[in-house]
C-alpha cells in the first residue's frame, strides 16, 4: 500500500483476519490518515474521506495514461530531420548499387551523295559523278647529270615549287648533286568536267517560242482567235491538245505567237498618174524677135511632187529638125530657155514645147544618169518663134 499526499491517496495495508467464530476469513484495509479499519473493497475512508488505493496501485477509476507533448517548431524540425536522413540513405544506396555506365562509341556515318535529277522535257543521260582521286605519296628520283629543277618538273609534269617545298630546297634550286634522291609528287589530276545538259534543236525552238495565255470570252470562236493573233487554228489546237474547234468561255488557251505566219507585205498604193500640166506662158504662137528677149516657159502645178519626181520640159526646133529634141528636168513650174538653143543662121525659127510629169526609177550604171519614166499625161504642145542672133 502507498499514500499520495497531493491526491490524498495512500497505500493501504490489507489485514487478513480470521473469524474463528464462523470459520470465515475477512480481508480489511486501514486508512492511513485516521487509522480507521475499512473493508478491502472500500475506495474512500468513511471517516476522513481519504481516497484509498490498493497495493497494486488501482483505484475505483483507472489511472491516467502518461502523455508526451512537443511544441510545433520542435515537431517540424523533427520531421525535416527524418526526411533528410531518409533522402541521404536512399541516395547512398542508389550510388553504391547502380552499375557504372559503359561508354558506347557511336558509329561514324559516311555521307553519301544523292544525285539530283533535273527534270527535262525528254530523258537525258544522268551525269555520273567522278570518283575522288586518292592522294598518292611522292616517289623517289635520283638526280642525273645536267638535271635541274626545271627539267625534272617538266619531265614529271609538276611544278618547280612543289619539288622545292617537298625536298626543302633553296628557292633558287641550285644545289642539286648527281645521285641525290629527290621526292617527286604525283601530278595533280584535273577532274574531267561533267557534261552540261543541252537542249536539242526541238527543245530550243520550244523554249524560244513566244507564248501568250488567253482567256476565252463568250463571243470568241477558235477561228476568230486565230485571225486576231495571226496564228493558225491547227497550231492553237496542237499547243492546247484540243480535239476540235469547240471552246468554252473562261477556258485558258496558250497562243503560240512563234507560229504566226509571215505578215503580208503591204502592197504599195499605186500612185495615180498626174494630170497633164496646163501651160501658161508664153502664149501659143508668141514671137521673140529682140536680141535681149529672155524666154521663160511657165505652167500650172499638177500637185506636190515626191522626192523622186520632176517635170520633163521638151523643146524641138521645128525649123531645123537636125538638132533633135532637147529635154530638161526641173522641179519648179518654170524653165528659162538656155541661150545656146537660139538659132544662129539669121532666120526665124519655130520651136515646139511641152511638159510631162516624170518619176526616177533608177540610175544608169554607165553614164550615172537618172532613169526617168512618165508619171502622168503630157501637156498640150505650144509653139513660139525665136529670131536668130
Amino acid at each position: 500500500m502507498w499514500y499520495n499526499a497531493s491526491s490524498r491517496e495512500y497505500p493501504l495495508n490489507l489485514v487478513k483476519e480470521t473469524m474463528t467464530g464462523e470459520n470465515q476469513t475477512t480481508q480489511t484495509k486501514i486508512c492511513p490518515t485516521c487509522g480507521t479499519r475499512l473493508s478491502s473493497n472500500a475506495t474512500r475512508c468513511t471517516v476522513c474521506g481519504t481516497v484509498l488505493v490498493d497495493a497494486e496501485g488501482k483505484t475505483g477509476k483507472d489511472r491516467t495514461v502518461p502523455e508526451i507533448s512537443l511544441s510545433l517548431p520542435a515537431l517540424l524540425g523533427l520531421i525535416v530531420l527524418l526526411l533528410a536522413v531518409g533522402a541521404g540513405t536512399v541516395y547512398a544506396v542508389f550510388q553504391f548499387t547502380q552499375p557504372a555506365p559503359q561508354s558506347v562509341s557511336a558509329p561514324t556515318l559516311t555521307p553519301s551523295i544523292t544525285p539530283t535529277h533535273t527534270m527535262t522535257p525528254t530523258p537525258s543521260p544522268t551525269a555520273t559523278l567522278e570518283p575522288t582521286a586518292t592522294e598518292r605519296p611522292p616517289f623517289e628520283y635520283k638526280v642525273a647529270p645536267l638535271d635541274t629543277c626545271i627539267s625534272i618538273a617538266s619531265t614529271f609534269n609538276v611544278s618547280v615549287q612543289s619539288i622545292i617545298i617537298l625536298n626543302k630546297l633553296p628557292a633558287a634550286c641550285d644545289n642539286l648533286v648527281v645521285g641525290q634522291t629527290l621526292l617527286i609528287p604525283y601530278p595533280t589530276v584535273t577532274p574531267t568536267p561533267l557534261p552540261t545538259n543541252t537542249l536539242d534543236p526541238t527543245q530550243q525552238a520550244e523554249a524560244a517560242c513566244e507564248k501568250l495565255e488567253y482567256t476565252v470570252t463568250e463571243t470568241d470562236t477558235l477561228s476568230k482567235i486565230s485571225a486576231n493573233y495571226g496564228v493558225s487554228a491547227q497550231a492553237i489546237r496542237d499547243y492546247n491538245g484540243l480535239p476540235g474547234d469547240i471552246i468554252f468561255p473562261g477556258q485558258k488557251l496558250i497562243i503560240p505567237l512563234c507560229e504566226r505566219g509571215p505578215k503580208p507585205t503591204p502592197t504599195p498604193t499605186p500612185i495615180p498618174p498626174y494630170p497633164a500640166p496646163n501651160l501658161l506662158l508664153p502664149t501659143d504662137g508668141a514671137s521673140f524677135l529682140s536680141l535681149n528677149d529672155i524666154i521663160t516657159l511657165q505652167w500650172a502645178s499638177v500637185g506636190e511632187l515626191r522626192p523622186n519626181e520632176a517635170y520633163a520640159v521638151s523643146l524641138i526646133d521645128a525649123t531645123d529638125s537636125s538638132k533633135g529634141k532637147f529635154v530638161a528636168y526641173v522641179t519648179e513650174t518654170k524653165y528659162i530657155v538656155p541661150e545656146q538653143l537660139r538659132p544662129t543662121d539669121g532666120k526665124l525659127h519655130i520651136f515646139r514645147w511641152s511638159v510631162l510629169p516624170v518619176r526616177q526609177t533608177g540610175t544608169n550604171k554607165e553614164t550615172n544618169e537618172p532613169i526617168w519614166e512618165p508619171a502622168g499625161a503630157v501637156s498640150a504642145e505650144r509653139v513660139f518663134a525665136w529670131a536668130s542672133k
